[in-house]
């Protein structure tokens, strides 16, 4: 199946020369999102993983049911404010502005093997803000796994040192 064709492009959105990635005509056709999770499953069968780790909001979309078909636990990463218990947060450069992720204390135990799961790899910012929330829990990041990679942006140079898994690029 090639999942590129689920995928719908939104010219000018949210500003002019944007290329936005809508993936929710991916999500809607029930065999294109079951393709993409099994697909997502498939490659992360070996990691030997204790949860899937997904940032806000699409990070949710994808991580849960691929911790589901995993058979592992899913932890979120929200916005700053919306996590119930004690948290870590970290803040991060946007292109035009900072943005921030947290993360419940309790979430990952040192040692637990970890899986970050996103929509969208474009500069890797979220990701790497990510990857540094469960490394300050002493969580191992043993992969991460996106549905789209932006190739032209380099977020995966930002990323080096850990195995990358992509089922669409945009070169």
């Amino acid at each position: 199946m090639n999942l590129k064709e689920y995928v719908r492009v939104i010219e000018d959105f949210p500003e002019p020369g944007i290329r936005f990635k809508d993936i929710t005509t991916l999500l809607r056709d029930k065999a294109a999102f079951r393709y993409a999770i099994d697909q997502l499953a498939e490659r992360a069968q070996g990691l030997k993983i204790d949860h899937v780790v997904g940032p806000e909001a699409r990070g949710f979309v994808i991580g849960a049911p691929l911790a589901y078909a995993l058979g592992v636990g899913f932890v979120p990463i929200r916005k700053p404010g919306k996590l119930p218990s004690e948290t870590l947060n970290r803040t991060y450069d946007l292109e035009y502005g900072k943005d921030g992720l947290e993360i419940h204390k309790d979430a990952i135990v040192p040692g637990e093997r970890v899986l970050i799961v996103d929509d969208l790899l474009a500069t890797g910012g979220t990701i790497r803000t990510t990857i540094e929330l469960v490394s300050q829990l002493q969580g191992t990041v043993v992969g991460l796994a996106f549905l789209i990679e932006l190739g032209y942006l380099k977020g995966r140079d930002t990323l080096e040192g850990y195995p990358i898994q992509t089922l669409i690029t945009y070169a």
